[in-house]
């Protein structure tokens, strides 16, 4: 049986402590990487899960530019080297747009689109010493379609559409290759958020969300695991600043 690209490579998932990023960074370690698990303050959740995995736990909140570069740093410090990024990690709140705190609409860019903007940024040379890497964001068919009351999620995750697009051309040259998905409606505990706001029971916004999508369910942690598995194989090239959509066929428009 052949290797996995992935062996012998360092492999750092944000967002990891729950939900649809420990599904990421099991898979990955799986595949053979070695991951570090990440999430915005240290837990016994996120160290359960490096330790599962045979990983490294660092917590840095992705919202904070130093904190972001210290938490590359000390990947860099403590393993030698960085070859993969799975940008997962992601701030929501829903509310009308007209009361939505200016301070917390920041909150959520500053979050997903700054916080991917400065982790890339922190990666890239870590990945050009390495000569190739791979970078895989993680974005929402919220950031294609739009959604009511999500106005700061959505614009957030269009931009990151738009960043993985746009670096996907930019860096490619150097063997850096970008890709991004969108999501649609997943079972992780972010949809609490949405059944708080919806004023319903986890269950019923799973039933909600159910009837609209035409497989019939909303999607598992493990099928965007297994895109993110996929664009992170280094044996693939070719697959350069695309979008994949995970989302049971809501959404097929061009992005």
């Amino acid at each position: 049986m052949a290797r996995s690209s992935l062996t012998g490579r360092v492999a750092l998932v944000t967002g990891a402590a729950q939900g649809m990023g420990t599904a990421h960074a099991r898979r990955l370690a799986a595949d053979g990487a070695h991951v570090v698990v990440n999430d915005r303050l240290a837990s016994p959740g996120l160290d359960a899960v490096a330790a599962e995995l045979g990983g490294t736990a660092v917590a840095a909140d992705m919202a904070d530019p130093e904190a972001v570069g210290a938490l590359v740093h000390e990947v860099q410090e403590r393993l030698g080297r960085l070859d993969v990024v799975v940008a997962n990690h992601a701030y929501m709140t829903m509310g009308r747009l007209l009361d939505h705190e200016p301070d917390d609409w920041w909150r959520v860019v500053d979050t997903n689109l700054s916080g991917t903007f400065h982790l890339v940024r922190e990666a890239v040379p870590l990945m050009r010493a390495n000569g190739a890497g791979r970078v895989v964001v993680i974005a929402s068919e919220w950031g294609v379609t739009g959604w009511p009351e999500a106005t700061a999620y959505a614009a957030s995750k269009a931009g990151l559409v738009s960043l993985v697009k746009t670096l996907g051309r930019e860096l490619a040259p150097e063997g850096i290759i970008v890709n991004g998905i969108a999501p649609g409606v997943t079972d992780t505990p972010q949809l609490q958020v949405d059944a708080d706001a919806a004023g319903v029971s986890l269950a019923e916004i799973h039933r909600r969300y159910a009837a609209g999508i035409p497989v019939g369910r909303i999607g598992r942690p493990e099928e965007i695991s297994a895109a993110v598995s996929l664009l992170c194989d280094f044996r693939l090239s070719s697959m350069i600043g695309q979008i994949v959509q995970v989302n049971g066929g809501t959404t097929r428009s061009r992005v």
